[in-house]
């Protein structure tokens, strides 16, 4: 699977839809192409995820103690036209450096903002941080400074209605009297996938800066590191789950991730303001109109709890 397959495959699952309006419909007579409708997933997938990294670097920065830098390939791809997209991450196969794992965003101190930004220029601005080798002498001096890397994910929910929100923690049986919640609890969830795992613990070790990993709702957004994350999958306390994922050529793949329970992260922050569900299209070369939603504006404020994450972490403990 090419880079940008993967970078825009999403969950395969079954929509179904009940109308029991006694309303006529103006549109009850088209039928919809369930393949243009899955592409509108894809697009809404991307969409989703650059406007919630938005969001964390904008709650990052409000802070004014530290700053967020867009910095793994995804964040600085781009931005409303899916085929500048795709040849985006063409470029970054043809760079070889396609396969690599980097966190999505790196956290400063904000009095090394100056200092950051002289570098991030001279590499030709954080665009092409993605085709720079962390080799390279000016990103080994980015990386010094970072003292916190962020992998995100992003969830088209309403965290606080999720039907199990609030539910405590009791012993399960197929956990061995461990405490975790029923196989079926709808709740909001850090996931972290199985394959990006072992190549961001590398990186981790590698440049010797924690990573952790943030997840985004509509409402929230929680977070845990990713130390954190591997003891509790090796305590038996998460476990696997697989899932088929389908890329827009079409080709399927099963991934094992795995869904952190939100009462194991620390709250990251509230949205203070909702964004707005916009609706986009994009035209192909055939001039077929392909429609999709995205996300615009809204503001995510920081929670004390990661403030003081973040505190710690950046003096080392």
């Amino acid at each position: 699977m090419s880079l940008f397959d993967n970078a825009l495959s999403v969950t395969q699952e079954d929509l179904t839809i009940e109308l029991r309006s006694r309303l006529r419909l103006s549109w009850a007579e088209f039928v919809l192409n369930p393949r243009r409708l899955r592409g509108s997933d894809f697009l809404m997938r991307w969409s989703q995820g650059q406007w919630s990294e938005e969001r964390l670097v904008q709650a990052v920065n409000d802070t004014g103690t530290y700053f967020a830098l867009p910095y793994g390939p995804s964040g600085t791809a781009p931005n409303g036209d899916v085929r500048e997209f795709e040849l985006y991450f063409e470029r970054l196969e043809k760079a070889g450096l396609g396969k690599l794992q980097r966190p999505d965003l790196l956290i400063f101190s904000a009095k090394d903002e100056r200092i950051i930004g002289e570098i991030v220029r001279s590499l030709g601005g954080k665009e092409e941080l993605p085709f720079t080798s962390e080799d390279e002498r000016r990103m080994k001096s980015l990386l010094q400074k970072a003292f916190l890397a962020i992998e995100c994910e992003n969830s088209l929910w309403k965290a606080r209605a999720m039907p199990d929100f609030g539910s405590a923690l009791a012993p399960q049986r197929r956990l061995g009297g461990k405490f975790g919640l029923k196989k079926s609890a709808v709740v909001p969830t850090v996931i972290i996938k199985e394959e990006d795992r072992s190549p961001l613990q590398c990186w981790q070790k590698e440049y010797r800066i924690p990573v952790h990993v943030w997840h985004v709702f509509y409402d929230m957004a929680v977070g845990i590191s990713l130390r954190e994350a591997d003891r509790l999958i090796a305590e038996g306390l998460i476990e696997p789950t697989e899932q088929v994922f389908q890329a827009p050529g079409g080709a399927t793949t099963k991934k094992v991730i795995y869904k952190i329970y939100y009462q194991y992260a620390h709250p990251l922050g509230t949205a203070t303001s909702e964004p707005t569900l916009v609706a986009d299209y994009i035209a192909d070369k055939n001039g077929h109109i392909l429609l999709y939603v995205r996300f615009q504006g809204g503001s995510l404020k920081i929670a004390e709890e990661a403030v003081a994450v973040l505190s710690r972490v950046s003096v080392g403990e």
